[in-house]
């Protein structure tokens, strides 16, 4: 029962890996609300909780409504005062190659993984801030880190919320707000027509769970980016390579191809703690002392 008293938001969870969270929370003693589009979904998955001994409710609404993201924030105040973690796992395909993919279909994937993570945690943000504690993930994809064909909106979106997640966890950290994002691979309904029988089964949803209570608890991380699949878990890192000074002058652009090897060798290479480090580095490399700049708050 390591979430005792922890009141969680788990969004798209009426089946699929969001129904697999919010039992796994559950099961850790958090009080969770189970939120989908299909209010059917969301309430059966909440009843499941409820007749397994734990306390849930389920909150039909999109995540990219606005008014009904806020109804449901403010219904979980009401019935339990606080809420410490928010899972964004809203998500919805719309693959073509970008050559046949319509913008509209663009629009609506950007909108509903990125928009709607960024609304639901716009909703909860001053409340996690106020508490001084929150956990926030975000769910981010194999396809935003390295790409995938046929995925272009749904690489950007999630690709998206890699950004998003670094700069919340550094606005959050002195409110004790962690974020950190978590890149499934897992059976879904997303998944089903891209798969094989076998695959499928060795994705199961439950097997990728279990990672997001590392990001959720106590003693979470932040600005971790897991991956989780079939019972195995990795981390990702966005890194910057040492690089090499060529400085201005004619011949600059042609130096920078000559030297690309270097540029690129990945020998010693950083996670910056933050996005100004790379300027940083840049003017010292350039002969200017400059000292560290200070994370805003």
């Amino acid at each position: 029962m390591q979430l005792r008293d922890r009141v969680a938001v788990v969004t798209g969870a009426g089946g699929g890996l969001g129904k697999a969270h919010a039992l796994l929370l559950a099961r850790l003693g958090a009080k969770v609300v189970v939120n989908d589009m299909n209010a059917a979904n969301a309430d059966q998955v909440a009843a499941e909780i409820v007749a397994s001994g734990g306390d849930a409710m389920g909150f039909g609404a999109s995540v990219t409504d606005e008014q009904s993201v806020a109804e449901m924030v403010a219904a979980v105040l009401t019935r339990w005062g606080r809420l410490d973690i928010l899972v964004n796992n809203a998500g919805i395909l719309r693959d073509k190659s970008f050559a046949k993919m319509d913008l509209a279909d663009f629009r609506l994937v950007v909108d509903v993984h990125l928009m709607g993570a960024a609304i639901c945690t716009k909703a909860v943000w001053d409340i996690m801030r106020d508490q001084q504690y929150g956990r926030i993930v975000m769910t981010t994809s194999s396809s935003g880190l390295y790409g995938n064909f046929g995925q272009a909106n749904y690489g950007a979106a999630k690709m998206a919320l890699v950004g998003l997640m670094q700069t919340l966890a550094l606005e959050g950290e002195k409110y004790g707000i962690r974020v950190n994002c978590l890149a499934p691979t897992a059976a879904t309904q997303m998944t089903e027509s891209v798969l094989s029988p076998g695959a499928l089964t060795q994705l199961s949803p439950d097997l990728v769970s279990p990672g997001l209570f590392a990001l959720v608890r106590e003693e979470a991380p932040t600005r971790a980016i897991l991956c989780a699949g079939a019972g195995h878990f990795a981390r990702a890192n966005v890194t910057l390579t040492q690089g090499a000074y060529i400085g201005n002058g004619s011949e600059a652009a042609d130096r920078v191809v000559a030297v690309w090897d270097d540029i690129s060798d990945r020998a010693g290479e950083v996670v910056p703690g933050y996005g100004f480090a790379q300027a940083e580095r840049e003017l010292a490399s350039a002969g200017h002392d400059l000292p560290t700049m200070a994370v805003q708050h």
